[in-house]
């Protein structure tokens, strides 16, 4: 039996989705899955991955630009094997307390392509990250990392348990 080679793809805007993205490919790699890890605009064919996973970052409720070309430009290739998607945004503890469900446009996304599953993890703004909207944020005390890495560990530990058995 070959090792299924899995795509983590990901639109991200100053880099916190990236490393959610790393995080999991790395993850992924531990449990034995060739994983390749890529910016979701530099990704124009799926077919030569097994699965895929698709995160875009979340601004104003808007998911990646990037991430949904991604899905739009494969999309016939992605129904045709496992994918999941993610969001990171929330600058807050509230994706570790509660589900959140996807924005109105990764829904139809994962809609286009049938994918099995979707999570939200906290996003990152720090005094590092560049912008105008950041820099207020961090003056005013609202900034910080709220990526959680054992949850993102867990749930790529829950990819690699589902595409074992598959």
């Amino acid at each position: 039996m070959s090792t299924k080679r899995v795509l983590v793809a990901y639109g991200t805007k100053h880099g916190a989705t990236a490393g959610i993205a790393e995080r999991i490919g790395e993850t992924l790699r531990e449990d034995g899955l060739d994983a390749v890890v890529l910016p979701a605009d530099e990704v124009h064919d799926v077919r030569t991955y097994d699965a895929v996973v698709l995160g875009g970052s979340l601004y104003a409720g808007h998911w990646s630009s990037k991430a949904k070309h991604c899905v739009e430009r494969n999309a016939d290739s992605l129904r045709h094997r496992p994918v999941w998607m993610f969001s990171s945004g929330p600058l807050d503890r509230s994706a570790e307390e509660h589900d959140i469900p996807p924005v109105a446009a990764v829904a139809r996304e994962m809609q286009l392509v049938g994918a099995r599953e979707h999570i939200t993890f906290g996003g990152s703004i720090t005094a590092h990250t560049p912008g105008f909207l950041a820099g207020g944020l961090t003056r005013q005390g609202k900034g910080g990392d709220f990526r959680n890495p054992e949850r993102i560990r867990k749930w790529a530990h829950h990819i690699s348990a589902e595409l074992v058995t598959a």
